[in-house]
């Protein structure tokens, strides 16, 4: 694959997957939402269906990595490193145009705020924040939930079934599903630095009425998380497999 074509890839691929992903919590916090109030089990499944879209989209391009994690995992376990920069800018500029696209499906929405008697905060529509604020225990989950994701993503690459039949991408959406349904309430699972900065400095610079804060000092820990639990996925599968 050129360096173009994955470029190419992981922008468009990285920019749906943020659409659906911001798009579902915005449909479920926002007032004036028809999805109003629908719940956590809907964010997990917007989510699973925005990397189901993403990384279909984006496969023929550049495979669909759509997440820094990923590409680092790979890039540890294979010692290729030679396109991981391509692959991550794509997947940073498709973040940012992805939370643009989100607050342009829902700008009526993120207007009404203005008017709202108590304002809702709008950084969790587009980034991550933890229940619970302990930087330590924060770090320690995006690490763990990362090598939940990228390990069975290597190790499906083991499963010649699995990419000949075309249904890897599908796995790995539920395999998305199910870490938001049992890992995510700690930290929201961002699992992605890509998918969390991106949109948090959209956040920072969109004029969202009443806002609230982009929380740029806990921001740290869903890029670095994830970094380290991607290379811990590779130096693991390189080791048992």
């Amino acid at each position: 694959m050129s360096n173009g074509d994955v470029f190419l890839g992981e922008v468009i691929g990285t920019a749906i997957l943020i659409l659906f992903g911001a798009g579902v919590v915005a449909a479920v916090v926002l007032n004036h939402s028809k999805a109003k109030d629908a719940g956590w089990v809907v964010i997990a499944f917007g989510w699973g269906f925005g990397v189901l879209a993403g990384a279909y989209t984006a496969a023929p391009l550049s495979g669909g990595h759509l997440n820094p994690a990923v590409t680092i995992g790979i890039a540890v376990d294979t010692g290729d490193w030679d396109q991981v920069p391509v692959y991550i800018a794509g997947q940073m500029v498709g973040a940012v145009l992805g939370a643009v696209l989100c607050w342009l499906v829902y700008y009526a929405q993120f207007r009404a705020n203005a008017d709202e008697e108590i304002a809702q905060p709008t950084l969790g529509i587009f980034s991550t924040a933890p229940a619970i604020r302990n930087p330590v225990a924060n770090l320690v989950t995006e690490i763990i939930a990362t090598v939940g994701l990228v390990l069975p993503i290597l190790a499906f690459g083991l499963t010649k079934g699995l990419g000949e039949s075309g249904t890897a991408v599908l796995v790995v959406a539920f395999l998305v599903v199910g870490i938001g349904l049992s890992l995510g309430g700690p930290t929201g699972y961002a699992i992605n630095p890509a998918r969390d900065l991106g949109p948090r400095i959209v956040h920072t610079l969109l004029p969202i009425p009443n806002k609230g804060t982009s929380d740029w000092s806990y921001a740290w820990i869903p890029v670095v998380g994830p970094l380290i639990g991607g290379a811990l996925s590779g130096v693991i599968f390189n080791a048992a497999f």
